[in-house]
């Protein structure tokens, strides 16, 4: 008789068995979860009445976390190995999975359940964890509809789907329009000034197309450099005008996201109007730090303003040395490429004789070193399934050698896999019956990938974003909270969501850090101190310009969701707008942002991306307190760890932050670490 063969994605005894997950196990995992999870609903219905943590509460939460571990497995591998059929059997899915929460959100009889808990005499037993899950949750059904009469409450199912399908469908035509760009090139005498590792890669990709010559891609690895060091202007011009009009009219029209940009912001507004908010900005920051759009544009023009003088002398910088190649209107795909002359000439080296110096395995051990000595956790490879012969795995073990996290490292570009870098939760951290579990992340890069049979080097940027996403990972994995519903980066408020990660960025600046991740590609020596105070010097170069054109993208974003009128259609004009207040460079009118612009469009940023200078503050001030004390502070790394780490969202994340800091926050860290103080 045939063995019965479970289907991979409802196995919980083990990690994710990706090999093993195939396209049509999808429907059938999502179904099944959906079913059990809908009978379980029923049950716990008939607790509303006399609803306790144990009989209510925790029901609730085992119910969310089964069928979070299915959707979150199918969600990555769409991410990294997306495909025809697996995009198929994701879309045919995401609908149902946002009618399932759309649902819960609107059933009277489990809200009912949660305000009767509040009216209970024993409420007051409850922890202060259990009592904020429970407001969470009231606040929830709020902004899910409950309040709203049956008709409305069906419009804005309806609403919530289309927006789930139409996030997933611009996701798709900013990956296809990525995949569809190549520019082949024949003639080496185009490739001047182009380092021989970017030659080496386009040659190799011109080869596996069976093509001559050199073949020119979209992916991050590939663009950045080309437009750091083609002496060839007209080629520079050719790869920003494809980059920055991918997915929109002036590419491909059947990939173009015009349409999906205008939907979104129209059903957006109508959420937040049927909710009684004036717009959706309005709505989004009910869960925020911050308190209202105002509020967000006055910190955003505020950091301009003491940005646009440096900007300005930044600016100048470039026209003057640009004067010198006989360039004399500066276009956008001149300034990367003018930056570096200046960086070459002013601090004596380049971003290539940089990466020459932080090979991978050297890069991962410093890395782990650190956390090891900040927290006491140590980080061991390890061997598990995965998706993808490039990912690797790792294991999170306390002082005690007991096992208290795990992450799958998936860090280089290809085809079909998203472009970017993110953190993204495998399994959370909850404790259900008594049964513990152990919280496993997935870490995301798109680096270069290793060739000629030598480890990948990175840029010091790569291993800034390296490090950033792993800070997300140990919001995630070092969290102490056991309740599911607030452990880790759970119910984080979005704004404040960033402080780690942007936390570990500044010990990529350290030289205690940094000299034990270099190792030189040729002479195998560790990269010397001089040339690290070279980068110290260099570490705010063109400062001004970077915040600016930050806080361009987080104003476009707090302002489209609103003072925006959607109905108009001219968010491109919206955007010019922005511009014409705040940037010192201006693109040409031909540029395409919004329509690549998927943190806000495909992703959770939507009237939160100032979240990320909103969250610096945060990050800047509280390391400071390791400037003050010493970096490796073993003291104040397990402060971290418990207050900021260990917390989650159980907690307000001010408080946590005051916690560890011991006052409120300040903006003075973020402008000394910006350079955006008196040079």
């Amino acid at each position: 008789m045939e063995k019965f063969i479970i289907n991979p994605l409802l196995n919980r005894d083990t990690l994710p068995s990706f090999s093993k997950i195939k396209h049509d196990h999808i429907t059938s995992a999502v179904d099944t979860i959906i079913t059990e999870n809908k009978q379980a609903i029923n049950q716990i219905e008939l607790n509303s009445a006399d609803p306790s943590w144990e009989n209510f509460v925790v029901p609730l939460e085992i119910i969310d976390e089964k069928l979070s571990r299915v959707w979150s497995q199918i969600g990555h591998l769409n991410s990294v190995v997306n495909s025809e059929e697996l995009r198929k059997e994701y879309n045919k899915n995401l609908g149902k999975i946002s009618l399932y929460y759309s649902e819960l959100a609107q059933n009277l009889k489990i809200f009912t359940g949660f305000k009767n808990l509040t009216l209970k005499k024993n409420y007051s037993k409850l922890s202060v964890i259990q009592k904020k899950i429970v407001n969470d949750e009231l606040v929830g059904f709020k902004l899910g509809g409950i309040d709203l009469s049956t008709k409305k409450q069906n419009t804005f199912k309806e609403i919530k789907s289309t927006l789930s399908k139409l996030s997933a469908k611009f996701e798709e035509n900013l990956l296809d329009s990525v995949n569809a760009f190549n520019l082949h090139i024949t003639s080496k005498d185009i490739l001047s000034g182009l380092p021989t590792n970017i030659l080496k890669s386009a040659q190799l990709k011109a080869n596996e197309n069976k093509k001559k010559g050199w073949l020119f891609t979209l992916d991050f690895p590939t663009y950045i450099p080309l437009m750091q060091y083609a002496d060839n202007r007209q080629l520079r011009q050719d790869m920003y005008y494809a980059y920055a009009t991918k997915a929109s009219e002036l590419s491909n029209k059947k990939l173009d996201n015009t349409s999906h940009i205008n939907e979104i912001l129209k059903l957006k507004l109508q959420l937040a109007n049927i909710l009684g908010f004036d717009d959706y900005a309005s709505m989004s920051l009910t869960t925020k730090m911050a308190k209202s759009s105002d509020q967000i544009i006055q910190f955003l023009n505020n950091l301009a303003r003491k940005a646009k003088p440096f900007a300005t002398k930044d600016m100048h910088d470039l026209e003057e040395i640009g004067a010198r190649y006989n360039i004399n209107k500066i276009e956008a795909w001149d300034i990367a490429y003018l930056s570096e002359k200046i960086k070459i000439e002013k601090f004596n080296f380049s971003d290539l004789d940089i990466k020459n110096y932080f090979p991978k395995p050297k890069v991962l051990n410093g890395l782990f070193n650190l956390v090891r000595r900040l927290y006491g956790i140590t980080i061991t490879r390890a061997k598990t399934d995965v998706w993808h012969k490039d990912v690797e795995f790792y294991e999170i073990h306390n002082q005690r050698h007991k096992l208290i996290g795990q992450f799958y490292l998936d860090l280089y570009a290809r085809k079909n896999k998203r472009g970017g870098a993110w953190m993204d939760e495998a399994i959370s951290k909850f404790n259900f019956n008594g049964f513990e579990s152990i919280p496993a992340a997935y870490l995301t890069c798109n680096f270069s990938s290793p060739s000629r049979g030598r480890p990948a080097y990175f840029t010091h940027d790569e291993v800034i974003t390296l490090f950033h996403e792993f800070g997300h990972g140990l919001h995630h994995l070092l969290t102490d909270i056991t309740h599911y519903s607030v452990a880790g980066i759970k119910s984080v408020e979005w704004d404040a969501v960033e402080l780690p990660s942007q936390f570990m960025e500044n010990f990529c600046w350290e030289w205690s850090v940094i000299k034990d991740m270099t190792e030189h590609v040729d002479t195998k020596k560790t990269m010397p101190k001089i040339l690290f105070n070279k980068m110290i010097e260099a570490k705010n170069f063109q400062s001004g310009l970077q915040t600016l054109r930050q806080v361009e993208f987080a104003l476009f974003d707090i302002t489209l969701h609103s003072s925006y009128k959607p109905a108009s259609g001219k968010f491109l004009a919206h955007l010019e707008k922005i511009r014409a207040s705040i940037a010192i460079v201006k693109p040409p009118n031909w540029n395409r942002f919004p329509h690549s612009f998927s943190h806000i469009f495909a992703g959770g940023y939507a009237a939160g991306y100032y979240s990320y200078k909103w969250a610096e503050v945060l990050s800047a001030d509280a390391y400071s307190l390791f400037e003050e004390t010493g970096i490796f502070s073993k003291k104040i790394g397990n402060k971290f760890k418990n207050e900021i780490l260990g917390r989650g969202g159980s907690r307000p994340a001010i408080k946590s932050f005051e916690a560890f800091r011991g006052r409120k926050p300040k903006i003075d860290a973020l402008l000394k670490h910006s350079g955006l103080t008196s040079r």
